[in-house]
């Protein structure tokens, strides 16, 4: 028995480039990807990102940091004095658009991190005070009370939407950057967002716009993809707070009745925000999480290092120093063969990306997620152990014969059993294929 989707709303989003629905991102930090920790640190390594299977690199914040009242030894990069300026310890603009041109010769998109709830309090645009909040009494404000290193921008000023939208452009035609990742994008009024995608459509019209938000409202007009917040919070309780697996199919279906028709999400168990998956929850565990986020609808995420394994602390404090991921850690399993062999098959097989979700029944929901990728050709049957002991399940399958197992470079499967029973062991996962010509006949 198939668990169906409940209906979405009423609307429909607006619809992404194909290089993005397609696509996987890979979030890079230049202060810590290389030993140089600038753009020339990062040219080299294109080839390396390109054979791992990546199409989209968010650069994060680029530009010059505030030195007044900045966090840690180099402060926030999502503190910025000069939106149109770079980071001198990252290079010049010239090696950003090396960079860019380099990424865009081996069909790479490039977006850009852009930080506009907010700058450094010795922010250049502190000439024009209009632009920033103020309290009763005058004074400028941060936009949150305990986010003391920033200051925080008014955006019922007329003209500090204008500098900030001429600012985008000026990037999409002078670094020609593919698009933005804007923070706290749901703390900004949804009007501007408009107003500045409409600006973009004439310039660029093809480039994409990631909300770091989880406000349905913004995939209408304004941007292509949010974050999938609420099954990354999901995830990570179901890993490292003993939540049910269920709550995972439970998060999916909630979102499909809050979103508009068609909305794309990002898909993550990393990001700079988090602390790492690997750290929290062992390499497996971190590699389970990693086949459900491949595997599900959406457009997955890699973090800086996180195709090796790396398992350095991403968030705060490391965000405000040096803090360089570490490329050969040992004891570690194949994973930058597994997450290239998980891009290889999402690519293989359009049911991954742009194909129907089919939770499965199973007869162990507290641990096990199952269920079905589905296009016209090809059904896979993807089966996750969200726990660290091994599992048995049965699955509510018409029949499973006509499954046979991928075969994944890296992945080894135990002793697989035979559909519609499972036997996993801890953290284990398994992907099955079938041509869809066969599932109608049976």
């Amino acid at each position: 028995m198939w668990h169906p989707a409940l209906g979405q709303t009423s609307s429909t989003a607006r619809l992404a480039p194909a290089w993005l629905r397609d696509g996987v991102v890979y979030e890079l930090f230049p202060r810590s990807f290389s030993h140089e920790g600038n753009f020339n640190g990062i040219t080299p390594r294109l080839d390396d990102l390109k054979d791992l299977g990546v199409t989209v690199l968010w650069l994060m914040p680029i530009h010059p940091i505030g030195v007044e009242q900045r966090k840690g030894t180099y402060g926030s990069p999502y503190a910025a004095r000069d939106y149109y300026a770079v980071n001198p310890d990252y290079g010049t603009k010239a090696d950003l658009r090396r960079l860019v041109g380099e990424a865009h010769r081996r069909g790479m998109k490039v977006i850009l991190d852009m930080v506009l709830l907010h700058t450094a309090w010795d922010s250049v645009m502190m000439e024009h005070p209009d632009f920033y909040k103020h309290n009763a009494q005058g004074k400028i404000v941060p936009p949150v009370p305990e986010w003391n290193d920033v200051a925080g921008l008014n955006y019922d000023n007329p003209a500090l939407r204008r500098y900030l939208v001429d600012m985008l452009k000026y990037w999409l035609t002078n670094a020609d950057v593919d698009g933005y990742r804007c923070d706290t994008a749901s703390m900004i009024p949804t009007s501007f967002w408009e107003e500045a995608r409409t600006e973009f459509t004439k310039t660029k019209p093809d480039i994409i716009m990631l909300a770091e938000s989880d406000k349905p409202e913004l995939l209408l007009t304004a941007f292509d993809i949010d974050y999938a917040w609420s099954s990354l919070n999901t995830i990570r309780d179901v890993l490292g707070n003993s939540a049910p697996a269920s709550a995972i199919e439970h998060t999916w279906l909630n979102d499909r009745q809050r979103y508009p028709q068609g909305a794309l999400r990002l898909m993550m168990s990393d990001n700079h925000d988090q602390p790492r998956a690997v750290a929290c929850f062992g390499i497996k565990g971190a590699l389970a999480a990693s086949a459900l986020m491949f595997c599900l609808d959406g457009v997955p995420l890699l973090y800086n290092g996180m195709e090796v394994g790396d398992a350095t602390e991403s968030g705060d404090p490391a965000l405000f120093e040096k803090v360089p991921v570490f490329w050969h850690p040992k004891g570690r399993p194949a994973v930058t063969e597994i997450y290239r062999s998980l891009i290889q098959l999402r690519n293989q097989y359009p049911a991954f990306r742009t194909g129907t979700v089919r939770w499965v029944h199973n007869s162990n929901d507290a641990e096990l997620v199952t269920f079905l990728r589905a296009d016209d050709k090809d059904e896979l049957l993807v089966a996750i152990n969200f726990s660290s002991r091994p599992v048995r399940g049965r699955l509510e399958l018409k029949s499973g014969e006509a499954f046979d197992p991928v075969k994944l470079a890296g992945v080894h499967y135990s002793n697989q059993g035979q559909l519609p029973e499972l036997q996993l062991k801890g953290f284990e996962w398994r992907i099955y294929h079938r041509r869809a010509t066969l599932a109608a006949a049976q």
